[in-house]
């Protein structure tokens, strides 16, 4: 295989808090994602562009923001006409495939939208039988649809189970594809043989053997769900960690009173979001924060606060466990030494932080920051941390440019090359997230710099401004405080052009023209 180019490995979690790496945080035990950050470079201020799965993930693939390609929340669709980074990659003559989750698009097609990974086409087993691509420009796609013991499960990941022998597959679902005990939390009574984990490092395994049987680079997404809630594993990873001996996040009393008022609500038994849902559907972290998971109904406890923490970090022990297994393939067919890895994950997640649990349209460094890690060796420098500044945006430019591939115009994300190889400091001053339900109830854009934080709001008055640096842990929002107003104005004035540059890149100029 030829040594000038370089294959590509993209590994991601499903809502991964950005400090739950073991090398960084020795409460939780990741031998293999520590064994990254031994061998490659870790970046500590990387952002996702929006903190919910569909316009995240469709933002890696497309190199663009959700506002550019459309698919701008969950229920909206990345149409299949946009410019995919896998077509690149295809027509460089590299091999593309994708095990594991898409959430492309919505799990409710419409006759004008409809939907591969909906109801009920996911159930449609003959459909996926003999569908294995192209799909947004991954020639060999293998999918499902389901975070733990989600109904939605089925695709590629359901027929693997049955071809290994577990019959009874429906057991370990709810209702109305399953039979599981919605009731049942923590303990996921399915065998870790016929996990999704399982599942993703072998069929990944099996398309590294391919490629290397055959002598053929290839771009190549391994995508788990875990740990997205609900919170869920096998044993023994569900007793892995003692609750009482876990450091659980909390809110700071007093911390909302300087927030939007959604915040605060937040924090009520049974607040009213009515006035945010005009859509008349529900947006996610629009509910009690008191209660298990999305809003179910049930109050936590203090100590099943601390076991959901405890199952939280078993379901990111365990899927590290089947990444160490991806990597060690890498390893067995001699791929390793050319082959770009990145590991990070689709957004954050709460686990008790400022009183949250979950996502929603709050963000906090918790939910928009996630873990980032590089590996190429000789490449980019072993066991080194940078605090250079990245978004989930530049991952398409970048995997192209080290692959000395053309980056398309439309690709708005920065090139990071030279940042990741050590020969530069940064390549971006700040980060933009953005989240959006309808442009009448929740529209917000984050911009984010070195230090400083300001967060505006669609037609509202009210924001938030973070000190980072005085205030890492964003309790104190100064968006009103008068120290803090010249310094407002300027951020403002910063988050416009920010927002300016996001603009598609012009044309090549025709000289005298």
């Amino acid at each position: 295989m030829s040594k000038q180019r370089p294959n590509v490995l993209l590994i991601t979690s499903d809502q991964q808090h950005w400090n739950t790496i073991g090398a960084f945080f020795p409460e939780i035990k990741t031998p293999n994602l520590d064994r990254l950050a031994r061998e490659g470079t870790t970046f500590g201020r990387a952002y996702c562009p929006n903190p919910t799965c569909t316009p995240s993930r469709s933002s890696i693939i497309t190199g663009q923001y959700p506002s550019q390609h459309g698919a701008w929340s969950l229920g909206t669709k990345l149409l299949e006409d946009r410019h995919c980074v896998g077509e690149d990659f295809q027509q460089a003559g590299y091999r593309t495939s994708l095990i594991g989750k898409a959430h492309f698009q919505p799990v409710q097609g419409t006759e004008e939208y409809p939907s591969m990974e909906s109801i009920p086409v996911l159930q449609d087993f003959d459909r996926w039988r003999s569908f294995h691509g192209p799909y947004y420009g991954f020639e060999h796609v293998e999918l499902t649809r389901n975070h733990t013991n989600e109904f939605l499960v089925g695709q590629h990941y359901a027929l693997w189970m049955e071809e290994k022998g577990c019959a009874n597959w429906r057991d370990y679902f709810l209702p109305p594809t399953g039979t599981m005990d919605p009731s049942q939390m923590y303990h996921w009574p399915i065998p870790e043989e016929y996990h999704y984990n399982t599942w993703i490092a072998e069929r990944t395994n099996a398309m590294l053997d391919q490629y290397a049987d055959n002598e053929e680079p290839f771009f190549l997404w391994s995508s788990f769900f875990d740990p997205h809630p609900e919170y869920l594993v096998p044993s023994p990873w569900d007793t892995m960690y003692d609750p009482d001996e876990l450091t659980i996040p909390s809110l700071t009393p007093g911390e909302h009173e300087l927030n939007p008022p959604h915040f605060g609500m937040t924090q009520e038994e049974s607040p009213d979001f009515a006035a945010l849902r005009e859509s008349g559907y529900a947006i996610h972290g629009y509910h009690t924060h008191l209660q298990y998971g999305y809003g179910k109904g049930k109050a936590l406890s203090e100590q099943e606060r601390k076991k959901l923490v405890a199952v939280y970090y078993g379901m990111i022990s365990m899927m590290d466990k089947y990444i160490g297994k991806i990597l060690d393939k890498l390893d067995e067919r001699n791929l390793a030494e050319n082959t770009i890895v990145v590991f990070t994950s689709d957004h954050g997640h709460f686990f008790g932080q400022h009183g949250l649990q979950a996502k929603g349209g709050f963000h906090y460094e918790d939910l928009i920051r996630v873990p980032f890690q590089v590996r190429y060796p000789n490449h980019v420098p072993a066991g080194q941390s940078s605090t250079a500044i990245q978004s989930l945006v530049d991952l398409a430019p970048t995997m192209l440019s080290f692959c000395d591939i053309p980056i398309p115009r439309t690709m708005t994300g920065v090139d990071q090359r030279d940042v990741w190889t050590g020969e530069r400091d940064a390549a971006r001053t700040h980060a933009i997230c953005e989240f959006r339900h309808e442009p009448t109830t929740i529209h917000q854009k984050t911009y984010v710099d070195s230090r400083y934080k300001i967060t505006v709001y669609y037609n509202q008055s009210y924001g938030e401004l973070f000190d980072l640096e005085q205030d890492p842990g964003e309790v104190y929002n100064r968006w009103n405080d008068p120290e803090y107003a010249e310094l407002k104005q300027e951020l403002l004035l910063r988050y416009i052009w920010a927002e300016l540059g996001k603009e598609m890149m012009p044309m090549p100029r025709i000289a005298n023209a």
